[in-house]
């Protein structure tokens, strides 16, 4: 029990460390008047993908605590939709 503890820390201390990361580039370059509109398309099919691996996961390994990818895919997916008139055109 204690070795799914561990993991799971493991994994959110990984995440949070990951959007400290992405909110620093962020701030970065719009401090930096770079202010590009991000693909909220791409956003969209990151959501679709992390929706059914979450699942998944927690399926194979048994851990509900994975759950918290598909929570992350939903997000992603309602904020994609959401600006879904901001979508970027395919090249």
């Amino acid at each position: 029990m204690i070795e799914w503890l561990l993991i799971t820390s493991v994994i959110a201390v990984f995440a949070v460390l990951v959007g400290v990361v992405v909110a620093v580039v962020f701030w970065k370059r719009k401090k930096g008047g770079v202010t590009e509109e991000p693909d909220y398309r791409a956003i969209y099919f990151v959501g679709l993908v992390f929706i059914p691996v979450g699942i998944a996961l927690m399926i194979a390994i048994g851990n509900p605590g994975l759950l918290g990818i598909t929570a992350f895919g939903v997000f992603y997916m309602l904020l994609g939709l959401s600006n879904r008139d901001k979508w970027k055109e395919k090249k």
